[in-house]
């Protein structure tokens, strides 16, 4: 059996002492703030992010851009002149054509490496549901697991990878098209927050609106409630838009209900929190359904 990659997109929100420990590699996205390009990698060396978040806080703008399909024939080109075959989990092409892109690179590539395994899977999963997910898999690669074994277990899996955020400012929401700007200022005004979730076509959708910080925390927590598989023997994953104390708070709440005790927080990455913002706070488990 030929050795392979596991590799993701920095999307995936995967802390570098994670990225060491399992051996994943991590392909950096590019994000643009205030006119200035910069590559999200794990260990956030271009730009931190709390220095990220105290920018958007500040009404600097930062865009994203989709992966071209020849970024994509140069990253794996690499790891196929070495000999190595390539899992590429890939962040949710719901929400991006990042997927489509690494399709398209590897139908090119084949022609040119016709033995090797290449295989890209679009896990439908953002942020750290993208990494829990990644997570999983580089589990299982390092108990021996074959690439096509890994890869077949993901598609199998990838729907029950439950995504619940919540966001402290609407209006990030309302410049992504979540919610109209009449939604968005009436719910600033009341103290409305919106409780979100990652559906089966890897779109972000609304699904019910709480009022106060603390009732949309707890709301996440509730919905683990309802789908959970197992909780007490998971590991939970936390990501947050540069609000670690709110992180903290649903990571004890989870502790509290389920007995859990292995939950990784990390920031949400650049990439994405340039369209969710400052206070987000998101909860991934494995559920019955998402």
């Amino acid at each position: 059996m030929r050795d392979y990659i596991l590799l993701t997109d920095s999307t995936a929100d995967l802390p570098q002492h994670l990225v060491d420990e399992l051996n994943i590699s991590v392909f950096p996205l590019l994000f643009e703030l205030d006119g200035k390009s910069y590559h999200n990698y794990p260990d956030n060396h271009e730009l931190s992010p709390e220095n990220f978040y105290n920018y958007l806080r500040e009404g600097k703008n930062s865009i994203t851009s989709q992966i071209n399909s020849s970024t994509f024939q140069e990253v794996f080109s690499g790891f196929l002149e070495q000999g190595k075959d390539i899992l590429y989990l890939c962040f949710s092409s719901g929400l991006s054509g990042t997927y489509q892109s690494s399709r398209l690179a590897i139908e090119e590539l084949q022609e040119k490496y016709p033995d090797a395994n290449i295989r890209t899977i679009d896990t439908l999963c953002a942020s750290l549901g993208e990494g829990l997910l990644v997570y999983l898999a580089a589990k299982m690669k390092l108990d021996g697991k074959s690439l096509d074994e890994v890869a077949d277990w993901v598609e199998a899996n990838k729907l029950n990878l439950c995504h619940w955020f919540t966001v402290d400012d609407l209006i990030f929401l309302k410049r992504g098209g979540r919610v109209s700007t009449a939604a968005a200022v009436v719910g600033t005004m009341l103290g409305i927050k919106p409780v979100l979730h990652v559906d089966n076509e890897g779109h972000l959708i609304p699904r019910q609106k709480v009022r106060g910080r603390k009732a949309s925390l707890d709301a996440l927590v509730e919905q683990m409630e309802k789908t959970a598989i197992d909780p007490t023997s998971q590991t939970v994953f936390i990501s947050h838009g540069d609000c670690l104390k709110d992180a903290e708070y649903v990571a004890e709440q989870v502790r509290k209900k389920f007995g859990i005790k292995d939950i990784v927080i990390n920031f949400i990455g650049p990439v994405i929190g340039s369209h969710s913002g400052p206070g987000t706070v998101a909860l991934f488990f494995i559920g019955s359904e998402r």
